[in-house]
Formats: C-alpha cells, structure tokens, sequence
C-alpha cells in the first residue's frame, strides 16, 4: 500500500462510521470527493468524532487514571442521585442516624413523610406512665395494640372462617358443624368448640346471623373458660428466697423469659438473683449474663458441662446467705419424652429442697404457641416431673392456632401468669382473660 492510500483509508474508515451512526446504513467504499494530501481525510474523521460526546477534558491515557474514574463516579456521582428522590435505607432513620452530623440530617428529612407516630411504642418509651392512672391508660393502650397485632394471624383466619360461614346461608346444623371444625383448627380444643357452636345456634336455627355476632359469642366464650385461670404470679415475701423455677421445651423462650421477669421483679423493688442452670448451652450461659448486666442482676454460673442440680443447690445458698428476695433458675431445654432429661430435671427439685422443703415455690413451664397440640402433652409430662404451678405462653405473635392456650384451660387449669406476643420487654405482660378473648375474636377494645 502507498503512501497516499493510508490516509484516505483512515478517512473513509471514520467516515464510514460517522455516517452509520447518523443514518443506520453503510456508505461507499469511496467517498464522492477525491481527497489531496490527507486533509480532508482528518476533516471527515474529526466530524465523525464531534457526533460522539466526550467528556470536557479527556483522561490520561495511562491505567490509573483511567482506574479511578469509574470509583469517582459510583461513589460520588451516581449513589446521591438513586437516594434522594426515595426513601433512606432501612435501617438508617433510628440506628445510623447518630454516626455522622450530615448523613443523619438527610435521613431525618427523607424518613419525616413516611413515619408517623406509632400507638403501640409510644406508651411504652413513656417512663410516667406507670406513676398513676392517668398516666396508665396510655400504656395499656400500648399493650393492646400489640396484643391484637401479635394475634392478627389467628384472628384473621377465624374472621374469614366466621364470615364465609354465616354471610351466605341461614344458621343450620352443617353451618354449626363447619364451625365447631374451624375453632378445632385453631387449636381451641373440641370442648371449647362444642360450647361456642351450642351458644351461637342457642334459639337461632333457620335464622339469619351475623358474623359480627358470632365474633362476640366467641369472645364471651372463651373470656369464660380463661377468666378462672388468668392469675397473676405472686411472690410470697416471707420466703427468701423466693425461688421461681423455669422449664420448657428447647427453644420456648425459657432464658429470654427469664430475663424479661428479673426486670418486671426489680421495677416492683425486689432484689433477684439468676441461676443458670442451662449447663449444656454456652450460649444459654452466655445469654443469662447479658440480661444480668442489663439489670445489675448478679447471675451464679458454673462452667459448661457442670451438674445443674449442683449449681442449683450453690445458687440457692449464695442467695440465701445474701438475703436475696427472689431467685429464677434456668434449665436446660429437654423433649418431654426424653426420660433420661426429665429425670435430671427431678433430681434438680430434689436437691434445692433438701436445703428449703418448701422450694420451689413456684415453677413456670413456658410454652411455645407455634407447636399446637404438643402443648397439652409437654404440660402433662413437665407435671409429672416437676411441680408445675403456672404457664407462660410465649410467641402468640407466630402462628394462626393461638386458641391452644384455651384448650390448655379447660383440660389443666392451671394458672397463666404471662403471655409474649413479641420479643420485646414490653410484649410480655401479665395475662387478662378479657383482653385476650376479645383480640383472638378479631374485637375493638372496647
């Protein structure tokens, strides 16, 4: 190839690309006009060029700079841009917002016209609300709320039973018979199902009714089959230590429980001790001594792998010789069928009364709500090992079969101190029959 062919080759080869930019086409392998020296090669080219936008200063060619270009711009460039016009991140209005002067500015301006005030957390960040009554009614308010929140699984799907079931025909024996099953389903037992289905078919066959009436029907009901139960856990003051003995199930709640109590003891003015007793979990170990320094509560400890029933009798002497008002021992979490576990948890009752024959003075079984039917059993076999004096009732807020706590009632009677609906301190709190009936009814407080 020649010397004057190289340039022309150069023009007609931007040329040809300019050009296809502009109308989506090929051009001739030769331009109409025969050019001289190579100028007007390079004046084809350079138009080609100006119909690229290119930045005002161009980079240098060398790898670094041509590196950090692209940093600047995802840094620098884009992020603000994809930030500004939506929401902040989650995470970023409460938490984040004290790490630096700017970022929280923006956040709190971005995060204004999606908060707004929430009914349930307000009460309970109100410190007054516990001085008097006026100051309370906010703060029951707040423990309604998440009550009829924790419970909205179970509510909504009795609601949509309910209302399918009395919107559409009169009430008759089949219509009676589909309810007593959708109250099985949830757990509230036959018992409790053939008492409500009888109350709502009392004088109104082939009769109009309506699901609102049948909602309050069933509140009633199980307000009565839960009104005898729902007693508060009272501590005796004329025994020191007062000892509260939790067992359960692996993963009920029994150490979170258990430090959610010390804190409600410790607001009433009683000093407490914790025992971890759970001797097989480090993590268990570990747990109780969180919550012990959240509350300036001394917790007794024992390395992993230690005899329970040891540590128990050693916490009962140390809070003894201390004048401790109340000492809550955590155990290891065993399966109801398993003898050998059951057996230890016997052997830890026997060994704290040989020093106080009266101990324990309460023992609290906590159930988890999310296993149904297994309750009735665990509250059998637990019995049958321990002197089961009260039941705690924990994650209401996880499952649509939160009627168990009524089967439980009619069968066992025995008292529930607390229910959880959350895993906050706040959402466990002592329980009311009324309250409970009504939000698992789907029913304004009212």
């Amino acid at each position: 190839m020649s010397q004057d062919e190289k340039p022309g080759w150069l023009g007609r080869l931007f040329g040809r690309k300019g050009a296809a930019r502009e109308e989506g086409e090929s051009l001739p392998a030769e331009s109409p006009a025969s050019p001289s020296e190579g100028q007007p090669d390079f004046a084809i080219g350079a138009d080609a060029v100006e119909q690229v936008p290119l930045p005002a200063s161009e980079p240098s060619p060398d790898d670094e700079s041509r590196n950090t270009v692209p940093d600047e711009i995802e840094g620098a460039d884009l992020q603000p841009v994809d930030r500004e016009p939506d929401a902040p991140p989650p995470g970023t209005a409460g938490d984040d917002a004290g790490h630096g002067a700017e970022p929280a500015e923006a956040t709190e301006v971005a995060a204004l016209p999606h908060a707004g005030p929430d009914p349930d957390i307000q009460p309970v960040d109100s410190a007054p609300a516990l001085a008097g009554d006026a100051a309370g009614e906010p703060e029951a308010r707040g423990w309604w709320g998440r009550l009829t929140s924790g419970m909205k699984r179970t509510s909504s799907s009795l609601s949509e039973r309910v209302t399918g079931l009395f919107t559409k025909r009169k009430l008759d024996a089949t219509t009676l018979e589909e309810l007593e099953d959708a109250l099985i389903q949830a757990d509230f037992g036959v018992e409790t199902a053939m008492r409500v289905s009888e109350a709502v078919g009392k004088g109104r066959y082939e009769k109009g009714i309506s699901a609102d009436e049948v909602r309050s029907i069933l509140a009633a009901e199980v307000e009565r089959a839960l009104d005898p139960v729902a007693r508060p856990l009272a501590v005796d003051g004329t025994k020191k230590p007062f000892v509260i003995l939790t067992v359960g199930v692996n993963g009920a709640g029994k150490t979170t429980t258990i430090g959610k109590l010390s804190l409600k003891l410790k607001a009433e003015g009683r000093s407490v001790m914790l025992a971890a007793g759970d001797t097989f979990r480090a993590a268990a170990v570990e747990q109780l001594k969180v919550w012990g320094e959240r509350t300036g509560t001394p917790v007794v400890t024992r390395p992993q792998g230690s005899d329970a029933a040891g540590l128990a009798f050693d916490a009962l002497k140390e809070a003894t010789e201390s004048g401790t008002d109340v000492l809550l021992i955590d155990t290891a979490g065993r399966l109801q069928n398993k003898a050998g576990l059951m057996a230890e948890l016997e052997k830890i009752v026997r060994v704290i009364r040989k020093m106080d024959p009266e101990a324990p003075h309460a023992t609290i079984l906590v159930l988890d709500a999310t296993v149904g039917q297994n309750a009735l059993s665990q509250v059998e076999l637990f019995s049958q090992a321990a002197p089961v004096s009260g039941l705690v009732m924990t994650k209401l807020d996880g499952t649509a079969r939160g009627g168990i706590l009524v089967a439980l009632a009619a069968k066992f009677g025995l008292p529930v101190h607390f229910i959880g609906v959350g895993e906050g301190v706040e959402d466990l709190e002592p329980f009311a029959a009324r309250d409970f009936a009504r939000a698992i009814a789907g029913i304004e407080r009212g």
